[in-house]
């Protein structure tokens, strides 16, 4: 598991880049970590490093916001936190997404356990005891 900490948002935009640099091949990340730990935050700084220029903001209500690259690749984001049933999963078409070969960064992955695929990349954040954040990937 590789380790990312980031000691103040000044320092984020560097952060994103050390996790841009780790994704290689890889599509599928799931975000674990309490409320307030910084996940969408770290992912809208991953996202502005790769070059997104729309509005990025947690998708709670919408469940999946998808944003474009300026290289022309699509991110999708999920939030999973008001999810009461699979059910909504299911009606959304999260496959479509999550095998879509692109890019997928998922907030509140325990929500939907059983469709996280096999090979999804788990990304735990956590607020230190000085405020920092640790990232731990892999």
């Amino acid at each position: 598991m590789k380790e990312i900490i980031i000691k103040s948002l000044d320092e984020i935009s560097e952060a994103a880049q050390q996790f841009i640099n780790m994704i290689g091949e890889r599509k599928v990340f799931v975000f674990y970590g309490h409320m307030g730990a910084g996940k969408t935050t770290f992912i809208r700084a991953i996202c502005e490093a790769m070059g997104v220029t729309d509005v990025i903001n947690s998708p709670t209500f919408a469940i999946v916001n998808e944003y474009n690259t300026n290289s022309g690749k699509q991110i999708f984001h999920f939030d999973f936190y008001r999810i009461n049933k699979i059910e909504e999963a299911y009606d959304f078409g999260y496959e479509d997404y999550f095998y879509s070969g692109q890019l997928c960064f998922v907030e509140w992955p325990e929500k939907v356990e059983q469709l996280i695929p096999e090979d999804a990349v788990e990304v735990h954040i956590s607020e230190q005891e000085d405020g920092s954040r640790k990232v731990c990937v892999g």
